[in-house]
């Protein structure tokens, strides 16, 4: 078969799939943000505990998900990858909402607390991590369907 059929039958199968609706998203952003568990970090005595390690989601669905910090440690949160792999609604962070296009951490010098609003758009399994402490047990997981 020649290229030029090739992609002709690509094309067609590919506009075959959108036309069905096999090719969208599950989620709705006309819906309310599904609040995920509150990740809460510095819990235990040393301080080195989460209450959460693994969040699935989906592509296409919106999601909240609150950050706390107990304060008993320092904790730049981060998740680069995932952070590159999601539109950014917005941050609150008290009575302050927060519109970016993109971050790199949320740093806790004490306790205190920040909700990300958000859109993942890419599958796969993102780390995320207290920056240094990850092998103290300061880390987990987004996996992304």
């Amino acid at each position: 078969m020649n290229l030029r059929r090739q992609t002709t039958l690509a094309l067609t199968f590919a506009a075959a799939l959108v036309a069905s609706g096999a090719a969208h998203a599950a989620g709705d952003l006309t819906l309310k943000p599904t609040e995920l568990k509150t990740l809460t970090v510095g819990l235990g005595d040393a301080g080195y505990g989460v209450s959460e390690k693994t969040y699935n989601l989906e592509t296409g669905k919106a999601y909240s998900l609150e950050l706390k910090s107990t304060g008993k440690k320092e904790c730049a949160w981060q998740a680069p990858g995932f952070f590159q792999s999601i539109f950014l609604r917005k941050v609150e962070v008290e009575e302050v909402e927060i519109k970016a296009i993109a971050l790199t951490e949320i740093e806790f010098e004490q306790d205190g607390e920040a909700e990300l609003f958000f859109v993942p758009i890419k599958p796969g399994t993102y780390a995320w991590y207290c920056k240094g402490m990850e092998e103290r047990g300061m880390k987990g997981e987004f996996i992304v369907k």
